[in-house]
């Protein structure tokens, strides 16, 4: 329930935008930080929060930020002020980052059986990828038959029945202790480094890549990171170990998460524009034409590639599905200005949703097969931070490429519509192509995890177990 609410909020604004510019008086100039104030705190602290859940307790963290979402939350729906809105929007997504740091490591921690662990796996899968297209439609709906309010409102009783149903069903951690000292100084400057690369990467759509706007931030966000990874090869209890980055496959499965994610979730984007902007598509329709999408997610995470993993392996599950990704994205590219939406863009989404189905659950559970039970937590982090930042990278890159091939199309005589058109399938075609260097590097790093070894002794640290059998 928080993480719907978290990946709702990427994508249900979306469609309210235009109303919400309309009725608080926002300059384009200033709009998309109504999107990029919640982006930013969301990736720049996951690192931190999910490092924090293993030092004082996961299920205290969770809460804090379920609470934090929900006030922010509230505050949002009533805003009658741009200034109120975008503050609060920085604030919700500091709680959306603090809640769900820690879900993949409760996840790990209070599933210890592979098959019920592959289960709770496939749902919040299922809420992570599926979620943002539910986003779409939920916003359309609630935009055109309410008003632009309620998109923030409707989080308020899912947060109360959240808290309610946490504080009863979860179990609390036993945190490593804050008794050795915390690293302030690598917690701050790990979250600094985020927050100006991942600024860097959402502000690139008015200042551009090869600007001193976007080369000052990212370079000065890149140089902090490095003086990060310095202080932590030099503390005695570093915020985050560097063992972890030697942990099998959490690296590797960030990369090609990362490629998969680049091409997934800028779908969301490109192809609502698409939808509205040449086809004229209402909200509501957009919203309703990703329904096959989600319903191919939830229909693969309801057991069907839990039960795939224990047959054939984690990796026999996800390269297929990493195939049909890169199928999906080549074939929405042949998506034209005057085609309709049925067979073309339909099989597209429905052949993305089982794609995406079929390769993140297996790509979460090699990552995290690993890892030690004491720093579930930071990998749980890791695993979020790759996933949001080569998001905003892959939409940023995409869309920048889909309107600068637009721009000169027009320029050369072209009818907006079908420079837009080109545009969005250059864009898709792109996307196929790093699906497809997901598939290459994940074929060649990614092995599927050994079973699950005995327990160790008390004094070792346990690890987070594998998911499936070779």
């Amino acid at each position: 329930m928080a993480m719907l609410m978290n990946t709702l909020d990427g994508s249900v604004v979306n469609v309210a935008l235009p109303v919400i510019q309309r009725d608080l008086h926002i300059a384009q100039a200033n709009l998309t930080w109504v999107i990029n104030a919640y982006l930013i705190t969301f990736g720049s602290f996951l690192l931190l929060a999910g490092r924090l859940g293993d030092l004082v307790g996961r299920k205290r963290v969770f809460l804090s930020g379920v609470t934090l979402f929900t006030l922010a939350s509230a505050l949002c729906g009533l805003a009658q002020d741009q200034n109120v809105l975008i503050a609060a929007r920085f604030v919700q997504g500091l709680g959306g980052a603090v809640s769900s740091s820690v879900i993949i490591a409760m996840i790990v921690t209070e599933f210890p059986e592979p098959a019920q662990r592959a289960k709770a796996m496939s749902a919040y899968i299922f809420v992570a990828v599926g979620g943002g297209s539910i986003g779409l439609l939920v916003g359309g709906v609630v935009t055109q038959l309410v008003n632009w309010h309620w998109i923030f409102f409707i989080n308020i009783p899912i947060g109360l029945a959240t808290l309610l149903l946490g504080r009863a069903l979860l179990e609390e951690s036993e945190g490593i202790g804050l008794d050795k000292g915390v690293d302030v100084l690598g917690s701050i400057t790990v979250t600094a480094a985020l927050m100006l690369i991942i600024y860097a990467i959402v502000s690139t759509p008015d200042h551009g890549w090869g600007s001193a706007h976007t080369l000052l931030f990212g370079g000065a966000g890149v140089a902090l990171l490095l003086v990060f990874f310095a202080l932590q090869a030099r503390l005695a209890n570093p915020i985050m170990p560097l063992r972890i980055l030697r942990v099998p496959g959490l690296a590797s499965t960030s990369i090609v998460r990362g490629l998969l994610a680049s091409g997934l979730f800028s779908t969301f984007f490109l192809g609502a524009l698409y939808l509205e902007r040449v086809r004229g598509d209402s909200a509501l329709r957009t919203g309703v034409a990703f329904l096959p999408l989600s319903l191919a997610v939830g229909v693969l995470s309801a057991g069907i590639t839990a039960r795939l993993m224990a047959r054939f392996g984690a990796r026999r599950v996800m390269l297929p599905g990493l195939v049909l990704t890169a199928a999906a994205l080549l074939l929405m590219s042949r998506v034209g200005e005057h085609s309709g939406y049925f067979p073309t863009m339909f099989f597209a989404l429905l052949i993305l949703g089982l794609g995406a189905g079929l390769a993140f659950i297996p790509l979460l559970a090699i990552a995290m097969a690993n890892v030690p039970s004491a720093d579930a937590g930071l990998a749980s982090g890791i695993v979020n931070v790759s996933l949001q930042m080569s998001g905003a990278l892959g939409l940023a890159v995409l869309g920048t490429i889909s309107t600068d091939h637009a721009r000169s199309l027009v320029a050369d005589g072209h009818a907006l519509p079908d420079a837009l058109t080109r545009g969005y399938q250059l864009a898709f075609l792109v996307g196929a192509a790093c699906v497809a260097v997901g598939v290459a590097l994940a074929f060649a790093l990614l092995r599927t995890p050994p079973p699950t070894p005995p327990a160790a002794p008390a004094s070792e640290p346990k690890p987070a177990l594998a998911l499936a059998e070779s």
